[in-house]
C-alpha cells in the first residue's frame, strides 16, 4: 500500500493510506542502514510504501490499531527542511518533507526570535528549495518599541524577498491573509517554543486541540507543548494541510559548504555579482561588493553577521551557542 506519513511519535509513524485508512507503521532496523545519515529516516510529509508482515511473525501487533505495518520504501522527496541534529552533530534531523510553504513564526519578545535564527532557517530553506513566509506573531501585545522593531524587520525581509505577515494567533488578526496564502498547499509551522505555534494551529485547525503553555517569567522562553510532528488538514481550503513540529531552539546548518553559504542569502547573492573575484568569500577581499554594500548601509548588519556565523559552522558546537 502507498500513503503519506501524517504523524511521527518517535517510536512509530501513522500513515494515511491512499484509500483513507490510518495505520501504525514501524521501520525495520536494516532500513536505517541505507546511507541515511539522519536521526530518523522518515519524516512527516513523506510518501511511503507500507506492507504488513506475514501473520505469525510476531511483528504485526501495535498500540494504535490492530496491526502494525512496516515502511519499506520512501518516495523521492520534492524538498525537505533539515537541520544539524542537536546531540549528534554528524547527523541530520529532517523536520518535514514535501513542503509547499514553510511558515516561520517569530516574536519580538516573550520569547525573542533572533535574526540569527531567522536567517539560518531561511538559508537552509533556500538550500532545499522550500518557500518561506514570516509570520510576526503577538502584534496584539507589542510595546511601542517592539512594534517599531517588527516594522523594521518586516521591511528588511520584504526587501530581501520574503512575504511577511503581522498576525495575532490570539485574536485572529492577519490570519485571513496568511490562510489565503496557504490555500491548497502543504505548509510547515516552525519557530521557537513559546512563539504561539500551538495557538496558531488551534486557530487554523480548531479540532487539533493543541496544548498551549505560559511563557517562563524567569527566562522569557516557551515550554515544549508539541512533542511530536503531525500533519493536519486545513478546513475550508482546497486540499491544504499544515505540518506542526516541536519548537526549535537552535538551527545548526547541515552538509553546507562555506563556499555555498552566500548562495542561500538572497541579498548577499545578488550583491556578489559585483565582486571582483568569482571565489570571493565576502570577508576580506579587495573589490568585494558585499563589503562595500555593508559599509554603505545597503546590506543589513544582522544579515551579514548571520552569514559570518554560518561560515563558522564547521567548528563543532559553535552553532548551539548562537541563539
Amino acid at each position: 500500500m502507498h500513503g503519506i506519513v501524517i504523524r511521527n511519535t518517535g517510536n512509530s509513524y501513522i500513515v494515511r493510506t491512499d484509500d483513507g485508512q490510518e495505520v501504525e507503521c514501524k521501520v525495520k532496523g536494516n532500513f536505517r542502514l541505507r546511507g541515511i545519515r539522519s536521526t530518523s529516516p522518515v519524516a512527516v510529509g513523506d510518501g511511503v510504501t507500507v506492507n504488513m508482515p506475514p501473520s505469525g511473525t510476531g511483528d504485526n501487533r501495535g498500540g494504535y490499531g490492530t496491526d502494525v505495518f512496516f515502511i519499506t520504501e520512501i518516495d523521492e522527496r520534492r524538498n525537505y527542511i533539515v537541520r544539524k541534529a542537536s546531540n549528534l552533530s554528524k547527523q541530520s534531523h529532517i523536520l518535514a518533507a514535501n513542503i509547499d510553504l514553510a511558515v516561520l513564526v517569530v516574536t519580538m519578545a516573550r520569547p525573542e526570535t533572533s535574526t540569527t535564527f531567522i536567517d539560518r532557517f531561511l538559508a537552509s530553506a533556500e538550500a532545499y528549495r522550500v518557500p518561506v513566509v514570516l509570520a510576526f506573531n503577538k502584534v496584539d501585545d507589542f510595546t511601542a518599541e517592539e512594534r517599531e522593531k517588527a516594522g523594521y524587520l518586516m521591511a528588511l525581509y520584504t526587501d530581501v524577498g520574503y512575504r511577511c505577515y503581522a498576525i495575532s494567533a490570539l485574536t485572529g488578526q492577519g490570519l485571513e491573509e496568511l490562510l489565503s496564502d496557504m490555500n491548497g498547499k502543504t505548509g510547515l509551522l516552525a519557530g521557537h517554543s513559546g512563539v504561539g505555534k500551538s495557538t496558531l494551529l488551534n486557530r487554523l485547525v480548531p479540532e487539533a486541540h493543541a496544548r498551549t503553555a505560559e511563557i517562563s517569567e524567569a527566562h522569557g522562553t516557551g515550554m515544549h507543548t508539541t512533542t511530536f510532528s503531525e500533519l493536519y488538514d486545513l478546513p475550508g481550503t482546497s486540499g491544504g494541510a499544515i505540518i506542526d513540529i516541536p519548537g526549535i531552539k537552535g538551527f545548526g546548518t547541515f552538509n553546507m559548504e562555506p563556499t555555498e553559504v552566500a548562495h542561500y542569502f538572497r541579498d548577499i547573492f545578488r550583491l556578489s555579482a559585483g565582486c571582483r573575484f568569482n571565489n570571493c568569500t565576502h570577508t576580506h577581499e579587495p573589490g568585494c561588493a558585499v563589503l562595500e554594500a555593508l559599509e554603505a548601509h545597503r546590506l543589513a548588519p544582522s544579515r551579514y553577521a548571520s552569514y559570518l556565523s554560518m561560515l563558522d559552522d564547521k567548528e563543532e558546537g559553535k552553532y548551539r551557542a548562537a541563539f
